[in-house]
């Protein structure tokens, strides 16, 4: 499995976002982070990083929650996917939902490529690390 360069951390909840990161440095599963607590300050981040052909570095995948304060995860990709860009990023919903309306509308958006329930372990690292090879 090949070490993802970068991954972002969309979440509001700083306990969540301290264990995603342990759990991912002890996985091996990155080399560094991009930290944001909720979809605008993200948004704001990444998209011109992504429209201009910008060297800055761009995260391989993204981890967004979906519930969160000033823009949410849906409010996010909705914004996300209009940016036209040649850059490929993965997206994985992890959230405490288990309503099964929120897996279907996490289907519905081509760069969502799963949905993980929280908490995030060891295991759901694994299948993350994975998923991505099976691309």
């Amino acid at each position: 499995m090949k070490k993802v360069d970068l991954t972002c951390i969309i979440d509001d909840d700083p306990i969540f976002v301290f264990g995603a990161k342990r759990v991912m440095q002890l996985s091996n599963f990155c080399n560094g982070f991009l930290i944001f607590n909720h979809g605008k300050d993200a948004l704001n981040h990444l998209k011109p990083i992504m429209e201009e052909d910008s060297t800055e570095a761009f995260p391989d995948v993204i981890l967004l929650d979906l519930n969160m304060p000033v823009m949410d995860g849906w409010q996010f990709l909705d914004e996300f996917i209009k940016i036209k860009t040649t850059k490929k990023v993965t997206i994985y919903i992890v959230s405490s939902s288990i309503n099964p309306v929120d897996f279907e509308k996490s289907q519905k958006y081509s760069q969502v490529k799963n949905f993980v329930i929280k908490p995030i372990s060891e295991d759901k690292i694994k299948f993350i690390m994975n998923d991505l090879t099976s691309e």
